[in-house]
């Protein structure tokens, strides 16, 4: 198990991570989340000793990590899956670090297998592909053949067949009692791979909790409605009609209607009521993804923006696709949060403002 308690880390005057407590249990695999620059990377240094805290501390089995006996034996790590000499075979990079741990050589043969590498093995990893790279990183993950694991982002350049097959790697190996740590940026990935969340942001614990009680709790069921095409009248009239009757209704880029707050029968006989007639009535439950960017909207550092230069680009030249077509008209944005599902009833527990003297400049 990994235990962190008051985990602090100050880069001068900027804090990476500040006062986060958690703990990672063994039998499930645990994805860690949080926006850019949250402190996900940091925490997982420190975790493996590669960053020192400045406050609190986070042990493996109750120990730190440089205490362990023979750590490779007991922890395995991907981190970066580029720290490998690219003038070594796949082969001779594991045997390197196998015969630093005491480890026997047929176990790297057997680690190759696991991830695919077997026709490779021989080859300079200078020019392996990114996915291939990071197969490489996850068999010296595999090497000691750790109780404890982590992982972070290990679907970067994978194709579909590589990234179901991290899929189940992790969840096989946390059926077999061991203790997994997953770091992605992948909310759909994470929605299928991992049984526990823990979410953080600006370096602060935002979320622990099981992934259906996460959703459950940044979130809320809607329906999905649907009136005919071309008769207006006949949504604005069950429009009014749900708003009366105190459900939420929101418009969606489709011409449906999103509501909130009326469970479906009430629906149904608001409509037959109104004489309105249904295309469509189907709940919905939101997705990770929508409750992941519910919680953290407020906690995301690095924001894109319209192109202001974009104007200054030089227009189709004979022969090139719009060449002598009118400019596109602008479509107005929508903002992106009228599309996320309505809160739940109450407060977010997360959403509430930080104390005065947490720190405002992290990454």
């Amino acid at each position: 198990m990994i235990e962190a308690i008051g985990l602090t880390k100050r880069y001068g005057a900027k804090t990476a991570v500040y006062n986060l407590s958690f703990q990672v249990r063994p039998g499930v695999v645990t994805g860690f989340l949080g926006p850019n620059g949250s402190g996900k990377s940091t925490t997982m240094r420190m975790i493996l000793g590669l960053d020192r805290p400045t406050a609190g501390s986070v042990t493996i089995g109750g120990h730190p990590f440089p205490q362990l006996p023979n750590a490779p034996r007991q922890v395995g790590a991907l981190l970066d899956a580029k720290a490998v000499h690219g003038g070594r075979s796949a082969r001779n990079h594991l045997l390197s670090l196998a015969q630093l741990a005491g480890i026997p050589a047929r176990r790297v043969d057997e680690v190759l297998g696991v991830v695919g590498l077997q026709e490779v093995a021989r080859q300079r990893s200078k020019g392996f592909s990114l996915g291939m790279g990071q197969r490489l990183g996850i068999a010296a993950a595999l090497l000691g053949d750790p109780q404890v694991l982590l992982f972070d982002e290990p679907v970067n350049g994978l194709d579909p067949e590589g990234i179901l097959w991290v899929r189940n790697l992790m969840r096989k190996l946390a059926s077999e009692g061991r203790t997994v740590f997953v770091s992605s940026h992948l909310m759909s990935e994470m929605a299928l791979t991992a049984d526990h969340l823990i979410v953080i942001g600006r370096g602060q614990l935002l979320a622990d909790m099981p992934v259906r009680e996460f959703i459950a709790a940044n979130s809320a069921g809607f329906a999905r409605v649907r009136t005919p095409e071309g008769e207006p009248e006949q949504r604005e009239k069950l429009t009014t009609a749900l708003t009366e009757a105190g459900g939420q209704v929101l418009s969606e880029p489709d011409g449906a209607l999103r509501v909130a707050g009326l469970p479906l029968p009430r629906i149904s006989d608001l409509a037959h009521g109104a004489d309105v007639r249904l295309w469509e009535l189907s709940p919905h439950q939101a997705s990770l993804e929508e409750a992941y960017m519910r919680l953290t909207q407020g906690a995301v550092d690095y924001r894109s923006t319209d192109d202001r230069l974009a104007h200054l680009q030089a227009p189709p030249q004979p022969g090139q696709p719009g060449y002598g077509q009118p400019p596109q008209p602008v479509i107005p944005e929508v903002p992106q949060q009228g599309w996320y599902a309505p809160p739940p009833p109450g407060q977010n527990p997360y959403a509430s403002p930080q104390p005065s003297d947490t720190p405002k400049d992290v990454r």
